[in-house]
């Protein structure tokens, strides 16, 4: 076993529309005297992947359905935006005030469709010219931000981008602050992956005793991301990509998908 070490890269700017991700964080890497090695791993907060790949919304732009205003009344939300969260989402799990609890279009369960309103800015005065009339509204509280359309393609994206720059066989993943049902608290966790195992299955292998291991899967890629998640912080850190060295488990071709558990497995639903 050897150790694994999460440096947060500083020197990251705040992300706007269009902007490449890989190239960026090329450049900090360098800025923090950071080689890649093959088997390394970048952990990017969702946030930045969601700006740059322009997922942020104004408010003033959503029309509230009727069945968004119903909801928004027993869950004293705006109902404009439980109104993105109904279009984020496959279903409505549970509600209750100040919470939505929904399955998410990508299969994850979590609160809100995972929408942010935190550190989101408005676009810049030049792409706001471009893209709306409504020149006044920079209004913070009435700009939201929406998940990634597709985490493990935006993964992948990356990943190949940077593989073009340095020629290094890394992995990439993109993470979130989720709540748990059985704990409290928020903890990060995978959204997208690429070229590293979400689970690693330890069955058939032997414990210490010589006991060899019947159900035993270990969620490798979450657990990465709560630990990189302590690294980026929640408030006003600013640093959200981790560059993670010692990985124990081999990098290998993976997708979220094996991370979500089917509902016939649910026991929570």
């Amino acid at each position: 076993m050897t150790s694994l070490t999460l440096t947060p890269l500083s020197g990251i700017p705040l992300i706007r529309r269009n902007d490449n991700l890989a190239d960026i964080i090329c450049k900090a890497l360098e800025q923090n005297r950071i080689s890649l090695q093959d088997g390394d791993i970048l952990i990017l907060a969702q946030k930045i992947v969601s700006k740059a790949e322009g997922r942020t919304v104004n408010l003033a732009d959503i029309a509230p359905s009727q069945r968004a205003i119903r909801l928004a009344v027993q869950t004293d939300k705006d109902p404009r935006l439980v109104e993105l969260i109904l279009q984020e989402s496959a279903e409505v799990l549970r509600s209750r005030l100040g919470a939505i609890i929904v399955e998410h279009r990508l299969g994850f369960v979590c609160a809100n469709a995972g929408i942010d309103h935190s550190n989101v800015n408005p676009p810049s005065p030049i792409k706001l010219v471009e893209d709306s009339e409504d020149l006044g509204n920079l209004d913070h509280e009435d700009w939201v931000l929406l998940l990634p359309i597709a985490p493990d393609r935006s993964a992948e994206e990356i990943r190949n981008a940077i593989h073009v720059e340095t020629g290094k066989r890394i992995g990439v993943l993109i993470i979130d602050s989720h709540g748990r049902a059985w704990r409290n608290g928020t903890v990060g966790v995978a959204i997208g992956i690429a070229g590293m195992p979400g689970l690693e299955d330890l069955r058939g292998k032997p414990d210490l005793l010589g006991y060899t291991l019947q159900v035993t899967t270990v969620g490798a890629a979450d657990e990465l991301a709560a630990a990189a998640s302590l690294m980026m912080g929640q408030a006003a850190e600013g640093t959200p990509v981790v560059h993670a060295r010692g990985f124990p488990y081999p990098l290998r071709e993976a997708s979220l998908k094996e991370l979500i558990r089917p509902k016939e497995q649910d026991l929570f639903r």
